[in-house]
């Protein structure tokens, strides 16, 4: 099960200024009726997991909060954990932090990853237009980074978090904020606001929602009417949004793409979904743009979009447990091995990968066959691993 971005039949559609379906609708007399991501979970501790959970109140003014969550088995003080600063998936405008869909992904993964997750609730819109989701998003990551002096607001950050090992992470348009949180680190903006203490190590994109004027990959068969339900979504978000190469949306469009900080990025797509190919476009141009780190890039086979959310998890879903957990442990090893049901992007058997006279690697494809990336050069700041069923393509940080 995945998201579809089928639009649905409407029985009144000459009542509707915005179809978005089957994400929300926006009615020419102002209602905003959104169809999923509206069933919401109390904190709690989880029977399953043992992760507690909390809600907290980041800005009275702006409504601002947070939903944290804590392994059960976290006893000491002592024993200080990664931090994951997560972006909930939802097109910029349905669902929240504590919506259903998005607490079992969650306990599961702060089990597994042995992470405090602070899993922010932005402002969505249409209520709020751009930049409200980006600037929600920015305050939390500020309040979190108050509490590396130990004197903050919330007790679990204080005693556990470890604040030299920052993650930002999310999935869909959260994975598209957690991109853009890390360029405005890279960029150096608020810096005073962090200090020495507070360290972007990096990022993990699931199902990034990014696009672009011109089509690619399986973008160029699809139905045109999902395609519209993306750019839409934008569109509704930003009204004054004049093209879809703007750099929020397109990050291969951005001059400043080589200055994203943290020194490693992880980019999880799917075979199925409609947003695959812009996740691997983004993790060939930020291989090519100069920027100084490590990125790497996962595909589940036979996967749709954000199928990780749905329950009971799936193999491929326990195997992005695993990578995500060894990811932010810098395991890099393990992540190898744990990706071993991860599908393999090139039709490759059993064998190693042949070089052309230029020692440039074969073309990736499409699922529809096309030629979507260019070859590259190979050298000894790549690695590639096929284990069948498995590839993670990976680019070395440089020294």
């Amino acid at each position: 099960m995945a998201f579809s971005f089928a639009p649905m039949p409407l029985s009144h559609p000459e009542e509707i200024l915005h179809d978005l379906s089957p994400f929300i609708l926006i009615h020419k007399n102002g209602t905003i009726e959104r169809l999923v991501g509206k069933e919401v979970t109390p904190p709690s501790t989880d029977p399953t997991t043992g992760v507690h959970s909390k809600d907290v109140r980041i800005s009275p003014e702006t409504g601002l909060s947070a939903r944290i969550y804590l392994p059960g088995a976290t006893t000491s003080q002592d024993q200080k954990l990664p931090v994951l600063i997560y972006f909930h998936g939802g097109g910029f405008l349905f669902g929240t932090a504590f919506s259903t869909m998005f607490q079992p992904f969650l306990n599961r993964l702060a089990l597994e990853a042995q992470t405090i997750i602070v899993s922010v609730d932005y402002r969505r819109a249409p209520e709020h237009l751009y930049p409200a989701q980006y600037d929600d998003s920015w305050e939390a990551i500020k309040w979190v980074a108050s509490h590396a002096t130990r004197n903050g607001t919330e007790p679990w950050l204080n005693d556990y978090a470890d604040f030299e090992r920052v993650f930002f992470g999310g999935e869909s348009a959260g994975a598209n904020i957690a991109h853009h949180m890390g360029m405005r680190i890279g960029l150096g903006i608020d810096l005073d606001t962090f200090g020495d203490r507070f360290k972007l190590v990096g990022l993990v994109l699931i199902d990034p929602h990014f696009g672009g004027e011109t089509l690619i990959g399986g973008e160029v068969v699809a139905d045109v009417k999902e395609r519209n339900i993306l750019d839409k979504l934008w569109r509704v978000m930003n009204p004054s949004f004049s093209s879809l190469d703007d750099p929020l949306i397109n990050p291969a469009k951005d001059p400043n793409l080589s200055k994203l900080g943290g020194r490693r990025v992880l980019v999880s797509v799917a075979e199925k979904d409609l947003l695959r190919d812009r996740g691997w476009y983004y993790y060939e141009v930020l291989g090519k743009s100069g920027w100084n780190g490590q990125v790497d890039i996962i595909e589940a086979k036979g996967e749709g979009h954000v199928f990780h959310l749905y329950l009971p998890f799936r193999e491929n879903a326990l195997t992005l447990f695993k990578t995500l957990s060894s990811f932010i442990n810098g395991d890099k090893a393990h992540a190898y091995v744990t990706c071993v049901y991860i599908a393999c992007v090139f039709h490759l058997k059993l064998q190693a990968h042949k070089y052309d006279a230029n020692n440039t690697i074969p073309l990736a494809s499409s699922s529809h066959g096309r030629n979507l990336f260019l070859p590259e050069n190979r050298s000894e700041n790549r690695t590639e691993i096929c284990l069948g069923v498995c590839s993670l393509r990976t680019r070395e940080a440089k020294d």
